[in-house]
């Protein structure tokens, strides 16, 4: 075994593996107010998210995650901690998140310090677009909610 392949199993924790199998709001929302689906070139992850708001605030989740761990764990985060949340606090993890990542940063603060556990991820760039999926999808229903609210 190479070194490089002791280094991939160390990043899949067990930490990891328990969040990517128990991804809060799993489940497509009936009726969301809006939908956004992204998708990772590099690897081919999806994620779909729904979202319902009332008073500023993600009322309603659900999402669709076909990814890999990494980006199922990113989920299970997002996941647990979307309702409830203004568009500020879900864009300023998703930069916390990408500056973990990208920049060596501190982990997202509360009550998005779960993705903490994917701080070993920063030394491999090309799963970073996956782990941004399920924040980034959330960001982007969450404008078109806000969008068609006031249209």
């Amino acid at each position: 075994m190479t070194t490089a392949d002791t280094d991939l199993i160390k990043l899949y924790s067990q930490r990891i593996l328990a969040l990517a199998a128990d991804i809060p709001h799993a489940e497509r929302l009936a009726a969301p107010g809006a939908t956004a689906r992204r998708r990772s070139p590099l690897c081919g992850s999806t994620v779909t998210v729904d979202v319902g708001l009332e008073n500023g605030r993600i009322a309603r989740f659900g999402q669709d995650v076909k990814a890999c761990a990494l980006g199922q764990a990113a989920a299970a985060v997002v996941g647990a901690n979307a309702i409830g949340r203004t568009r500020d606090e879900i864009a300023r993890a998703r930069d916390e998140l990408k500056a973990m990542l990208k920049e060596g940063g501190p982990a997202p603060a509360p009550p998005f310090d779960g993705f903490e556990v994917l701080a070993p991820a920063r030394d491999y760039k090309n799963r970073h677009a996956s782990i941004l999926l399920a924040i980034e999808a959330t960001l982007e229903a969450f404008d078109a909610a806000r969008e068609s609210a006031c249209a």
